[in-house]
């Protein structure tokens, strides 16, 4: 009797330690799904799932993002396994567009325009991107065109809440009467056309698709580093103060809370140059160090390189760096959508 007992609880484990896991995944339309992956699957496999899942065949444009209390912008390294980056299930994770395309007309994947133009919204929302009055007028009567069509009635805040348009901390009543206006001019704009139109508009912002990392410079005052497509921005108040392209940084590098870009000499200067910010953490000066590596292998690079570990410098856990492709890679590869009848 007591070998039965032991041998049925010896079953009830094996059936216990599922050779799944479960993710809750939040999509860029702000609905959830949940999907079943193997324990030893990686974040680029999760990836994978979710992206043909959605029917996004550009994947390399975008990342996964932790769930978790207190910094929203952690990415999930896709060259790990999920066992190992999470704990409890289910796995919780926001699709999002990591390296936003600096022609977004580049992208030849209709699946991919819509999640593009989902992430700018979101990042609009959720404060991140911002612009003027007259912008977000432009930007939502495109949003309201592609989702609704052509102008049937009044716009109203719960047409401009529902279809995630605008903030709605910045829905006054003059700004309602701008987008009414500027949709009844997009009559007869296909969902395509108004789409298009909406991410050619939304490229031109200061800070489109750039990911934003609170610092401060050698004075001790309070300014955000841009990381984007371009390479690097400095930004004090919502301006921009300084930029420095990737074609102009020879070296990233990072020790302990201190940020250091090396920056080639220019036609003035003699010799090379260094610039240093000093973040809050050693993590958060080594997420701001990854993020940099990985908009410059994406934008720059040929092909993704390995991130060897600098001499002299103490090693602050893995170097390892979460690009699969790079656009030109991207540029190159012919399109596989295949037609059907």
């Amino acid at each position: 009797m007591r070998e039965s007992l032991r041998r049925l609880a010896s079953d009830d484990g094996m059936v216990s330690r599922s050779s799944n896991g479960r993710v809750r995944v939040e999509l860029l339309t702000g609905d959830y799904t949940t999907v079943n992956v193997e324990k030893k699957a990686t974040g680029s496999d999760l990836l994978d799932i979710i992206c043909d899942d959605q029917d996004i065949l550009e994947k390399d444009y975008f990342g996964l993002l932790h769930v978790q209390r207190g910094d929203p912008r952690v990415w999930v390294d896709l060259k790990r396994r999920l066992s190992k980056t999470f704990r409890n299930e289910p796995w919780e994770v926001k699709l999002a567009v990591k390296f936003y395309p600096p022609e977004p007309s580049e992208l030849r994947d209709e699946s991919s325009r819509y999640q593009l133009s989902l992430a700018i919204r979101r990042d609009l929302i959720e404060g991140r991107l911002t612009c003027s009055t007259i912008t977000y007028a432009l930007l939502a009567s495109y949003v309201l065109q592609a989702e609704l069509g052509d102008r049937e009635s009044r716009v109203n805040v719960a047409t401009l809440t529902k279809h995630r348009a605008v903030p709605l901390e910045v829905i006054t009543p003059d700004l309602e009467d701008k987008i009414d206006e500027l949709y009844s001019k997009h009559r007869g704009q296909t969902p395509a056309e108004a789409e298009m139109n909406y991410l050619e508009n939304a490229k031109k912002l200061v800070v489109y698709g750039a990911e934003l990392h609170q610092v401060k410079d050698s004075e001790d005052v309070d300014i955000v580093l841009a990381v984007c497509a371009a390479g690097v921005a400095v930004l004090r108040d919502n301006m921009v103060m300084n930029r420095f392209p990737w074609a102009m940084i020879l070296k990233i590098s990072y020790h302990k809370r201190s940020f250091t870009l090396r920056l080639r000499a220019s036609e003035f200067d003699e010799f090379e140059s260094h610039v240093s910010f000093k973040l809050a953490s050693t993590r958060a000066s080594k997420r701001l160090w990854r993020c940099s590596v990985e908009h410059h292998m994406f934008f720059r690079r040929e092909t993704p390189v390995k991130v060897e570990r600098i001499t002299g410098f103490p090693r602050f856990g893995s170097r390892r760096v979460s690009c699969r492709r790079t656009l030109r890679q991207l540029r190159c590869d012919p399109f596989t959508r295949e037609l059907t009848a």
